[in-house]
């Protein structure tokens, strides 16, 4: 371990309070998909309500088949679903009968992507064909600003478009080496369908922007969530092919993943290219320190995905099936901290240090001194020694009901087997004149980790029906929305006392 560095190092916690995670996604909306208007207004009125003091949501990039916000197009873009259409009314762009008899999902309680796919873009387009001089000058003034990743990102959502939609592995052999003459013949050909790419991203960032700004005023934090790997198919991967393991037709090396483990015993194959580190370290860091800036502005504090990952990773041969044959090889962690520390010193992070984590991954945590994560779900094992147990628990943590990879709090009891459900029970002195998820939400609110984090469909005792992710499956997942008539004057007051009781709202 660093001794020197720790010797001399502050000790910075968060601000003590309770948050809740909530998508973008789940919002409640008129148009199929919660979005940046005033929904999202209103719930952080009922946040500042409530003594929330932070709102965790996940990653706000475009995305790929499946819909997972962990599989983006960009690392950098937002979500054009996430554009609100009552905004571009207001400016506007659009009129209320453009989105007359407009469809967008059989119900409102859940998501229906297909349906967003084929009619979103094309009101996207009426009001992008609405744009005037003054608003092209704005848009070019955030152009410039981020011209990092937007250029490279709207000739790729251009490329892949013109091609059907096939990933940049699969594009022209020009166009896929990133061949500088074929791609400027490209650009100038469809310019018109780049600038209406770059117009999503400019309304998405300027609806963002407020919002978080509105967040902010309330006392309100937001906490981002940066995925480790970008997606194989993305504008990261084709524009910035020599930062990761690909061959010299840019088609992949390896892959990354997880071992074999109790739960898999073909471990996870996830299929993103993994980085070359040692590639990464000679541009000090250049990719991951914009990537960073950019959520910078974003988010308050970032949730890093699969924080073991930046100690050592586990890469798997892009030929196979499974991840069983795969290696772990040695990332550079102290350089790469140690130089985000250097460029961007006030960034908060909270790490996803869940599952098995080394030796070396403690003492890299240790030595970065960010909080880490406590889940209530992995606590209850036969001989409850477990470090996710509230007394196990440390001030510098984060401790959570559930997440958006599991269970419901509801759904997790519906399923304990009654030798688990009675360790749960008699751990949090569960009675009858209180619900279990209540008596469970009591017992993290007691705790001494600096944020108690709630799913919002635990506060709302809701079931595995509202689980937001299944790991390993497709079609199902990233779904669920809020019923606008479940954020109420009575739950806010309770979540606040509550709050009050255990010295997390002030």
């Amino acid at each position: 371990m660093r001794q020197e560095v720790l010797d001399n190092k502050k000790k910075e916690s968060l601000e003590r309070g309770n948050g809740v995670i909530m998508p973008i996604f789940s919002l409640p909306s008129n148009y199929g998909v919660g979005t940046l208007g005033k929904e999202a207004y209103e719930f952080v009125d009922f946040l500042s309500d409530a003594g929330i003091k932070y709102w965790q949501i996940l990653p706000l990039g475009p995305t790929t088949y499946g819909d997972s916000p962990y599989q983006s197009f960009s690392s950098f873009a937002g979500n054009p679903y996430f554009v609100d259409l009552e905004v571009l009314i207001e400016d506007g762009l659009l009129e209320q009968e453009d989105l007359a008899n407009v469809e967008f999902a059989e119900n409102d309680q859940y998501v229906d992507y297909a349906q967003l796919y084929n009619k979103r873009f094309r009101i996207l387009e009426k009001a992008f064909s609405n744009v005037d001089s003054k608003l092209e000058k704005e848009i070019a003034k955030f152009r410039k600003k981020e011209k990092f990743w937007i250029e490279d990102y709207a000739s790729f959502m251009a490329i892949k478009e013109d091609n059907l939609d096939v990933s940049w592995l699969d594009f022209p052999e020009e166009l896929k080496l990133h061949d500088k003459k074929a791609l400027s013949e490209f650009n100038e050909k469809h310019k018109e369908r780049i600038d209406f790419f770059v117009f999503i991203q400019y309304e998405f960032f300027k609806q963002w922007d407020k919002l978080r700004e509105y967040t902010n005023r309330h006392r309100i934090q937001i906490i981002g969530d940066i995925p480790i790997y970008v997606a194989l198919d993305s504008a990261d991967a084709w524009a910035n092919t020599d930062i990761l393991k690909l061959d010299d037709n840019k088609d992949p090396l390896f892959v990354g993943g997880c071992p074999p483990d109790d739960f898999s015993d073909d471990g996870q194959l996830w299929g993103n290219p993994v980085y070359d580190w040692d590639k990464l370290k000679k541009d000090d860091f250049k990719f991951w320190i914009k990537r960073l800036e950019v959520n910078k502005r974003l988010f308050d504090i970032i949730r890093l995905d699969h924080f073991r990952g930046f100690e050592a990773y586990y890469e798997i041969n892009f030929e196979d099936d499974t991840a069983k044959y795969g290696n772990w090889v040695k990332a550079k962690p102290y350089e790469f901290f140690d130089c985000v520390k250097d460029k961007l010193s006030d960034i908060k992070f909270i790490l996803e240090d869940l599952g098995f984590i080394t030796d070396e991954v403690k003492e890299l945590k240790e030595y970065l001194n960010f909080p880490g994560m406590k889940v209530i779900q992995f606590a209850f094992s036969e001989d409850m020694q477990s470090e996710y147990l509230p007394y196990n628990y440390t001030r510098n943590s984060v401790c959570y009901s559930s997440t958006h990879d599991q269970d419901t709090l509801k759904g997790w009891f519906d399923n304990l087997e009654e030798d688990d459900l009675e360790r749960v029970t008699n751990y949090f002195n569960l009675k009858e004149d209180e619900s279990y998820n209540w008596g469970v939400i009591r017992g993290l609110m007691a705790s001494v980790s600096d944020i108690a984090m709630f799913q919002m469909q635990d506060f709302l005792e809701l079931g595995n029906e509202a689980r937001i992710n299944r790991p390993s499956t497709l079609g199902e997942n990233w779904k669920w929305r809020i019923d606008k008539d479940d954020l109420t004057e009575e739950l806010s007051t309770k979540i606040k006392e509550m709050a009050k009781l255990y010295g997390r709202y002030q």
